[in-house]
């Protein structure tokens, strides 16, 4: 069985560690579709992410192709889990919120597979009652969580918001795939 994974990128600083995730994926089988967030392209542009899936990256759910699709829907259907990295607390609340107004959150609504959040972000972010209010409600809808690790943070301080290992972000997918 092919193993494909919609691998959906939002604007943090932690996107850079992205790259590798996908490769540890190929590396075990993966087939990868990106889509970034607009937020996400002022960090790192497409090109990166075509040229390491070896495929397009999506980014606007109204650009017109040569081929007739419904991006947000093929999407959905194509990934047997759509891995959410880094999240952002934007996407968390949105997706908790049943917002779609944007490729990314409009393909976690039409996904038929399962959803990983590997947040990012600062530590008083992580730490709000709004954002954990969120996460919670997520877990108990069957999202599942890459919790984010404690350690020093873009701005210098040290906290619990650091984006997890990429090799237990991997091992989740895979574990996630299987079970």
């Amino acid at each position: 069985m092919n193993k494909n994974i919609v691998i959906g990128v939002c604007g943090s600083i932690a996107i850079y560690k992205v790259p590798s995730v996908i490769r540890r994926l190929q590396d075990k089988g993966w087939n990868v579709k990106v889509i970034m967030t607009e937020a996400a392209t002022k960090f790192i542009a497409p090109l990166t992410f075509e040229t390491i899936s070896k495929n397009q990256v999506y980014t606007d759910m109204f650009k017109r192709d040569a081929q007739w699709d419904i991006s947000h829907i093929s999407l959905g259907e194509f990934g047997h889990v759509l891995l959410v990295i880094p999240a952002t607390a934007n996407i968390i609340g949105k997706v908790a919120s049943g917002i779609a107004d944007d490729l990314l959150s409009s393909t976690i609504m039409a996904s038929s597979g399962k959803i990983i959040f590997a947040p990012a972000m600062n530590v008083r972010m992580w730490e709000n009652p709004i954002v954990q209010e969120n996460i919670a409600k997520l877990k108990k809808l069957g999202y599942v969580f890459v919790e984010p690790e404690q350690g020093k943070l873009a701005n210098g301080t040290v906290g619990k918001g650091r984006l997890a290992e990429i090799e237990k972000i991997v091992d989740t997918v895979e574990r996630i795939f299987h079970s």
